[in-house]
């Protein structure tokens, strides 16, 4: 009898388990067959008007040794079929990059486009960055390169000029002490008082750029947390009454490491937002191993989401209630690996922003507007790359109130939905097929105007917008246009694409004003 009810009791369980997993199937299939009506998705947050931004490496304002792209000899990226991260020598690392060109009618043409922005001048040569008043372009000894103020005064002028205000860091290697090893602001002073006489201003500062990588920054030797904490207490005493108008960000570190934990709890108290530097890996130019193939899958969208815990969870502890800024991000750190510039890392550029803007992050600063393979623009010709394109519509078409989807992340549909930028009750729809292989469907309860980017090949530099190869004359072309009329119902998205859906008269009460 004993036997009898243990079988009847295991029976009736399994029962229980197929009855359960089939409501639960039948709740998703009623899910993803429930219309996206775009009138009553509910807004979950906002993101900073300036929230798509860009980072100018110093090196690219002064001229120096930079990540040397690899370049065709047509200047056409190259496909990652050739020279294994173990062979790659020193003198494959590093290139020389002239100073841009800051006055290019062009360069002003494509990144006035991408604004409202922020534009952060900074990177690992700031940290050993000397300003100089004079013209010389000889470094004095510790310093690796020279930033004279006719150059600076060029570049505030490019700032006010492309409406995306400076974002920078300063100096901080040995000759910036005194005897004790101390941080002396006398450089700091000297850029905030030519900036001020030439009309401009620093929207925000770091004190210096990733204090968790010290050797490679140029920091004194042995550099650590205790002299970190120091030096940002004097920091901020000196920017609290030199130039109390500048946000300080801080602490700028790039890792999850337990010296970046450490570096937090020194800058915490002296922060008005938390800035933070995020790579998914690094490139083949630093014998990183992440591959092409790895480009469209789940894991590696989505590392951008476990960096944003770490520090949103030291956020939430040591400066509850700051703004997060990601101030430094692209495919790979050390320049990018070569599909960096194709359109395959164009589905994890425009995802990161997704999950970014959704996760309640403030700004999003891509390295680089010009240098090396991850650079928006080619450093030589200023040809948009198709990253470039994402970034454009990102820019014409999401606004700053971040709407919930009711879509779940799942293979081939990272559907994200923002009130539509400039168009009072609008609402627009980012969908991102990144399967390769496989159409999928979202049913729609509105017509939309549907702008879709696609290319020949995932490692194509050239992308097409609702079948129209992409070129810099179409900046001008992209504000008017009108996309491809897209009734109500369901609407089928092609393998590798992804898609903006603008719904001009969703009449969604969130979105009220239009920005």
């Amino acid at each position: 009898m004993k036997t009898i009810r243990t079988a009847f009791a295991h029976t009736l369980r399994a029962h229980v388990l197929v009855l359960t997993s089939f409501a639960v199937l039948c709740r998703v299939a009623i899910a993803d067959e429930a219309p996206i009506a775009a009138a009553a998705l509910p807004a979950i947050g906002s993101i900073d008007v300036r929230f798509q931004s860009f980072n100018i490496e110093m090196v690219g304002v002064t001229g120096g040794e930079f990540w040397k792209p690899y370049s065709a000899p047509d200047g056409v990226a190259k496909r990652q079929d050739k020279a294994p991260a173990a062979t790659i020598e020193r003198t494959d690392l590093f290139g020389d990059q002239l100073p841009i060109d800051l006055t290019s009618p062009t360069l002003h043409k494509l990144a006035s486009a991408l604004s409202p922005a922020y534009m952060r001048v900074s990177g690992t040569w700031a940290n050993t960055t000397f300003f100089a008043e004079s013209h010389s372009l000889q470094p004095p000894a510790g310093y690796k390169g020279v930033l004279t103020a006719r150059r600076w005064n060029e570049l505030i002028e490019f700032s006010k000029a492309i409406d995306a205000p400076i974002v920078t860091s300063f100096a901080i290697g040995p000759p910036t002490r005194d005897p004790k090893g101390i941080w002396k602001p006398d450089q700091a002073q000297q850029m905030l008082s030519a900036t001020r006489e030439a009309g401009g201003s620093i929207a925000a500062a770091e004190f210096m750029n990733e204090p968790d990588l010290p050797a490679i920054g140029g920091a004194p030797a042995g550099y650590g947390a205790a002299a970190f904490a120091r030096d940002f207490s004097a920091f901020q005493a000196f920017m609290k009454q030199t130039a109390p108008d500048v946000m300080i960000l801080g602490p700028g570190t790039s890792g999850r490491s337990p010296a970046a934990a450490d570096l937090f709890s020194a800058a915490a108290p002296g922060i008005k937002a938390v800035s933070y530097h995020f790579y998914g890996a690094l490139s083949e130019r630093c014998a990183g191993r992440h591959t092409a193939d790895d480009a469209l899958s789940e894991q590696w969208l989505s590392r951008t989401d476990r960096t944003l815990a770490f520090y949103s969870e030291f956020r939430d502890r040591l400066a509850p209630g700051k703004p997060i800024w990601l101030t430094e991000t692209a495919e790979t750190a050390c320049g990018g690996n070569r599909w960096s510039s194709t359109f395959l890392d164009a589905f994890r550029y425009l995802d990161q922003l997704g999950r970014l803007a959704k996760a309640g992050v403030q700004v999003v600063m891509h390295n680089t507007l010009v240098g090396s393979d991850y650079g928006l623009l080619d450093e030589i010709t200023f040809r948009p790359r198709p990253n470039y394109w994402a970034a454009l519509l990102w820019r014409r078409f999401m606004g700053a109130v971040v709407l919930d989807s009711g879509v779940p992340i799942q293979r081939g549909l990272h559907v994200y939905a923002h009130c539509q930028r400039r168009a009072p009750g609008g609402v627009v729809l980012l969908v991102i097929n990144n399967d390769p292989e496989g159409s999928h469907e979202l049913i729609l309860a509105n017509a939309s105007a549907r702008f879709t980017l696609e290319a020949a090949t995932l490692q194509d530099a050239v992308v097409r917008l609702n079948g129209t190869e992409l070129t810099g004359e179409a900046v001008d072309r992209l504000t008017g246009a009108s996309g491809t009329a897209t009734d109500p119902g369901r609407v089928k998205f092609a393998p590798a694409t992804i898609s903006f859906l603008a719904i001009s008269d969703a009449k969604n009460p969130d979105c009220k004003a239009g920005t």
